[in-house]
Formats: C-alpha cells, sequence, structure tokens
C-alpha cells in the first residue's frame, strides 16, 4: 500500500505543471509572512489565489475555487486593514485574541457558508459534475473563509480555522490528483502551528503594553 501511495505521489510530482507549481510557492511565502505579520502576506498571497482559482475550476473543486475567490477579495480588504496607520505613524490594527461574543460569531460564520456551500455543491454534483465530495470540499471551504476573515482582523483564532483547513484540504487534493498540492498542504498545517505560537506570543505582548 505505501509503495502505491509512493508510486502515485511520484507520478503526481512530474504532472505539476507551471501554474501549481508557482502556486505553491506563493501560498508558503505567503503564510511565511502571515506569521511575521508582514503586509507581503497579501500581494504574495494574491498570486496564489489567482492562480488557484484557475486550478480548482479545472480540477472541479468549486469549493475550494469559491474560497480563493473570495481569498482575492478579502486580500485587497486585508491589505488595507494592515495598512492603517495613525497619527504617530503606527498601525492600528494589532494581533489580538477573540472573547466569547467572537467565538460564537465565528462559529455562525462557519456554520453558514458551510451548509451554503454544501447545498450548491451538492446541486452541482447531482446535475453537472460527479467528480464533487460536497461534505470534504464545503469543510475545507467553510474554515477558509472563516480563517481568512479573522487573518484581515489580525485575530490569533484564525491559525485554529487554518489548521483545520489544511488538515481537510490535504486528502481532498490528493484524490484529486493534485499531489505537489496535497504536500503543499501539509507543508502550510506544520506551518500553521508555528503562526499560531507566534501570535499567541505577540497577542500576550500587545495585550501587556496597553
Amino acid at each position: 500500500m505505501m509503495e502505491n501511495f509512493f508510486t502515485e505521489f511520484l507520478q503526481g510530482l512530474r504532472q505539476t505543471g507551471p501554474i501549481e507549481f508557482i502556486a505553491v510557492i506563493a501560498g508558503i511565502l505567503s503564510v511565511w509572512f502571515s506569521r511575521k505579520e508582514n503586509i507581503l502576506v497579501y500581494p504574495i498571497g494574491l498570486i496564489n489565489t489567482i492562480f488557484y482559482t484557475y486550478l480548482s475550476v479545472k480540477g472541479s473543486l468549486f469549493g475550494e475555487a469559491s474560497v480563493n475567490l473570495y481569498y482575492t477579495a478579502m486580500s485587497i480588504y486585508g491589505w488595507y486593514m494592515w495598512s492603517r496607520i495613525d497619527n504617530k505613524q503606527q498601525h492600528t490594527l494589532k494581533i489580538t485574541g477573540s472573547s466569547g461574543k467572537e467565538w460564537g460569531q465565528q462559529l455562525l460564520f462557519f456554520a453558514a457558508f458551510y451548509i451554503s456551500i454544501f447545498a450548491a455543491l451538492h446541486f452541482i454534483k447531482k446535475g453537472f459534475s460527479q467528480e464533487v465530495i460536497p461534505w470534504a470540499d464545503a469543510l475545507a471551504s467553510a474554515t477558509a473563509f472563516t480563517g481568512m476573515w479573522l487573518m484581515a482582523k489580525k485575530k490569533v483564532e484564525s491559525w485554529y480555522w487554518w489548521i483545520a483547513t489544511n488538515i481537510c484540504s490535504i486528502p481532498l487534493y490528493f484524490v484529486k490528483h493534485y499531489t505537489f498540492t496535497s504536500v503543499y498542504y501539509f507543508i502550510l498545517l506544520i506551518m500553521a502551528f508555528g503562526g499560531l505560537a507566534a501570535w499567541q506570543k505577540k497577542a500576550k505582548l500587545s495585550l501587556h503594553e496597553a
């Protein structure tokens, strides 16, 4: 079984096209910059999201395509939010944790998108594309929608949602034969744990300085 896995893995890597390769590299750099709280997360992230929108549509990953379209819009919004400065030329948006009320809002946000995406993908699978996996695609998409929304607000909890997204996306892309992208999400999963630790530390420092 492991031999078949590695055979398919190597074959998938050989089939990786330049668009997927560039998208993966841009995505890794984007996550690295987000961990560092560097605004380059957004312009570099736009390369990743635009390329993956194309790849997702091509691979019948319509939920992921909607995620990347959303990423593109939220990258522009996040770029604006992270760029804002006050009269002292300091950034107005700081890394913070979520209150109980904000956690409730996040869960409602996630649930609303999951139900909507699942329903849409179920319809697409029934009438247009049998390759769609509604529950898995919707789960990966809804967690990503939530994570991107919270990232723009510099919420520590965004990393929890990114971790969930990466866990869902690893097998999802592998079964769609985007092996390099599957490995990419595994790398992002590891990086997400590092990002969570870094942002938790910064949130504590911001709390003490307040």
